[in-house]
């Protein structure tokens, strides 16, 4: 069942949103070459504790960090731990809280110095494509809409979408129906509906689309060992338009 949120709860949401996007700021403030992954982590659990907000990735079946660290060829679900980041890496840094029985859910894929055009490219080229889903989350269009937007300028990019991995209704829970595929054609799925609450995220490959898990049951990642990149934002569909939740803007 696909939850819609009042105009009061995604004020809510917005309030968890706005310290979600904070605590990115801190982490890309702290990203220099010979820091270490858990040092990332260490930083948002106690910014999360100074906020009185609960991270809601800690524990969640059984994940042991606060927040996901994902480097280069790393897609997603990336764990911190003492990896030191080099001048030339990519990482993907997601970071999701819940505030009031509330959660917002937001990834960023940040560079590490400077790193190479190719890898620069992939980048933009992703969070270019978050914004083309976010576009379609408007009253009266359909789930797929989302997902065809996202996949249409990847692949026009050149690069190719994970199909394992998925966006997810967010809100009440840290996931709610629906999933949001990153690929699909357009006018299927459900009919959006003012009041849902998105998180929308395009995994994006440099190479094949193809992924595999590694034996840690979390970090995944792509099989040809090209780079990945992870944009997320979480969205509300409101008449006047999609509202991201995760942002310090007004």
């Amino acid at each position: 069942m696909i939850v819609v949120k009042t105009a009061a709860e995604i004020e809510k949401m917005r309030r968890i949103g706005r310290i979600v996007a904070q605590a990115h700021r801190l982490v890309e403030e702290s990203i220099v070459p010979g820091i270490t992954t858990e040092e990332l982590d260490e930083k948002v659990a106690r910014f999360f504790e100074e906020q009185g907000v609960k991270g809601a990735f800690l524990g969640y079946e059984g994940y042991p960090k606060n927040i996901c660290t994902s480097v280069n060829e790393e897609v997603v679900h990336g764990i911190p731990g003492p990896r030191r980041l080099v001048e030339g890496d990519i990482v993907g840094i997601d970071i999701g809280a819940s505030l009031d029985g509330y959660f917002a859910d937001m990834a960023r894929t940040l560079p590490v110095g400077e790193i190479s055009d190719e890898a620069r490219r992939l980048l933009q080229v992703t969070e270019e494509a978050l914004y083309k889903g976010i576009e379609k989350a408007v009253p009266g269009g359909r789930l797929s809409d989302i997902s065809h937007a996202i996949q249409t300028h990847v692949e026009a990019a050149g690069f190719s979408v994970v199909r394992e991995f998925v966006g997810h209704g967010v809100g009440r829970a840290m996931h709610e129906a629906p999933q949001v595929p990153n690929f699909g054609p357009p006018g299927r799925g459900p009919r959006l509906r003012q009041g849902m609450t998105l998180a929308i995220e395009p995994m994006v490959n440099m190479k094949g689309p193809e992924v595999v898990v590694l034996e840690d049951g979390w970090t995944v990642v792509t099989r040809d060992a090209g780079l990945s990149a992870h944009f997320e934002h979480s969205v509300a569909i409101t008449s006047d338009g999609p509202l991201i939740v995760t942002t310090l803007e007004d």
